[in-house]
């Protein structure tokens, strides 16, 4: 197969396929439904998340349906339902703060970019290589980070976005004014009804009554506190926003930032998407690749709108499979009924009042936190425990990507150090009748890895053996060998042969064979013949060693 022809297969992968949807009535029927209730539930995040980020709450309309659509079409998951999330609305908050809201639309086609060639590069499967640890100290942070945004609007103060969310959580809470008490009532209710219909009534969108109800409430009341105000009645029309290479230089990083959220939230949430009860068995296998493709067109689509970045939303995903969804129809008709919404009913959620949704967010915070998996993750290793606790500190004081990259290191840390704790060196019996001098011959096995992390102390309890004539080395039992434990092993030959230890190898795996020659520890060894492959053999030569030394002693 010729270049052009592989890659044009590797691309016609990454893209729609006829099998992604299924035209039989029944399961039609339960993709609408599915849809319907995925809408309803996604209609009051979507404007939320929108406020919360700064951008305001069209801007996470806009998402929803343009990014929604997208992602159902084009990305890797059967069942993934994608749009403004609470981690890319955190790391949106700073970049509005400083750049501003017309930065967005810009941000979000950029990282859309991004994303889109991360997933034509074939990167989809990076996310396995993250951490448990980190997933979920990534993910305690960011609930942290959500409710705590929420306390100015729950106290009726108006706030600035991209402020350390703690500082400006409890400044808030100074400067509380007489309103706070409604705008703390609203955001009761509103909790207090989302608990107990995910209690008593789990089918029912919960977070939908408890807006409603207090908005219907609050206009009676004639409640003197914000709401959401004037949203269009129609989706703006595409185009690209104003671009110069000043500010592509500036959002550069900020582009990267929310190209890497964006892929690792998506690709965490297709993953566990596919292994949720009562997912279909076709519609366990997702595509990290075309995950990314869709995710990243998503993205790019809903800045041209002039929305937000765009990500695979967990929670939202996991009412659509509840609800029954079958394939990728279930995504796209939840956009469709939050594009009704648009159409026909701006007005009524224009007076919504902005610490209803406030309370929506916290009581979504809380639930993105799972006690036994926190106490899971705290038992189960200290070096886990502490990788946890660093993510999700630096999440919540730092930056999230920042987070992310800082326990992976740390994570990296501890894992190098348990490789290096399973690398070991034996002193063995040498096997066998014993032999008159065989008290001069140190037979070791070199087990586990030889890297970075374990070469010193291998090196330092051999060297430390200088009572032998003859060292043999099996080398058979390691499993690993990087370019410093190999350079480590050249320099432990060399310095017992300086000391007047003949040094036998036994055993190189062919595997190692190339970089034990590159690096140059065969040619340390007093002669060529002083590799062997089997034991026996490498014996009988320091034996005979042993005698003709004793001979020479002697004469």
């Amino acid at each position: 197969m010729t270049g052009s022809m592989w890659r044009r297969v590797t691309l016609r992968g990454l893209l729609p396929r006829r099998d992604d949807f299924e035209l039989r009535p029944a399961v039609m029927r339960s993709d609408l439904l599915a849809g319907v209730t995925v809408g309803v539930v996604a209609l009051p995040l979507a404007l939320a998340f929108g406020v919360s980020s700064g951008v305001g709450p069209a801007a996470g309309l806009v998402t929803a349906v343009v990014a929604g659509i997208m992602a159902a079409l084009f990305g890797g998951s059967r069942v993934q339902v994608s749009g403004p999330t609470g981690a890319m609305a955190v790391v949106l908050a700073p970049i509005v703060a400083e750049h501003g809201v017309k930065a967005v639309p810009v941000v979000a086609l950029m990282g859309g970019a991004i994303v889109l060639l991360a997933g034509v590069a074939r990167l989809g499967r990076v996310v396995t290589y993250i951490p448990w640890p980190v997933v979920e100290g990534f993910t305690l942070g960011i609930a942290t980070i959500i409710f705590l945004q929420q306390v100015p609007a729950a106290v009726g103060v108006t706030e600035p976005v991209g402020g350390n969310p703690l500082v400006t959580a409890l400044t808030s809470l100074a400067d509380a004014g007489s309103t706070a008490l409604w705008t703390l009532g609203i955001v009761a209710v509103v909790v207090l009804i989302m608990l107990a219909f995910a209690r008593w009534a789990p089918q029912v969108p919960g977070s939908l009554v408890a807006v409603a109800v207090v908005t219907i409430g609050a206009e009676l009341l004639g409640a003197p506190v914000a709401r959401i105000g004037e949203l269009p009645a129609s989706l703006p029309a595409p185009g690209l926003p104003g671009l110069s290479l000043g500010l592509l230089r500036e959002l550069a990083s900020p582009a990267v930032a929310v190209a890497a959220l964006a892929a690792i939230e998506s690709l965490l949430s297709a993953r566990v998407a596919a292994s949720m009860p009562g997912v279909p068995d076709d519609a366990r296998r997702y595509d990290p690749d075309r995950e990314l493709v869709g995710q990243g067109l998503a993205s790019l689509a809903a800045g041209a709108f002039g929305g937000m970045p765009a990500t695979g939303a967990i929670a939202r995903t996991a009412v659509n499979v509840r609800a029954g969804a079958r394939t990728r129809l279930a995504a796209v008709v939840h956009a469709v009924v939050i594009l009704a919404v648009i159409y026909l009913a701006t007005g009524p959620v224009s007076t919504i009042p902005l610490a209803a949704l406030a309370g929506v967010l916290m009581v979504t915070a809380t639930k993105m936190v799972s006690l036994a998996t926190v106490r899971s993750v705290v038992r189960s290793t200290k070096a886990d425990a502490l990788v946890f606790a660093v993510t999700a500190v630096i999440t919540l004081a730092v930056d999230l990507i920042e987070a992310v990259q800082v326990g992976l290191v740390v994570a990296a840390f501890f894992a190098l150090r348990s490789v290096s704790r399973a690398a070991s060196v034996h002193r063995q019996p040498l096997p066998g009748p014993a032999h008159e001098g065989d008290e001069h011959i140190a037979l070791y096995r070199l087990d586990g890895a030889m890297f970075f992390g374990a070469s010193d102390r291998i090196q330092a309890l051999i060297a430390r053996n200088r009572d032998a004539w003859v060292v043999v080395l099996r080398l058979s039992h390691l499993r690993f060998v990087d370019a410093t434990g190999a350079h480590a092993l050249g320099e432990l030959v060399a310095d017992l042969e300086r000391a007047g230890i003949v040094v036998l190898v036994k055993g190189v795996q062919p595997a190692h064979l190339a970089l034990l020659t590159s690096v140059g520890v065969l040619d340390e060894l007093r002669h060529e013949s002083h590799v062997f492959d089997e034991l026996e053999p490498a014996l009988e030569h320091a034996r005979s060693h042993v005698l003709q030394r004793a001979m020479t002693a002697a004469a």
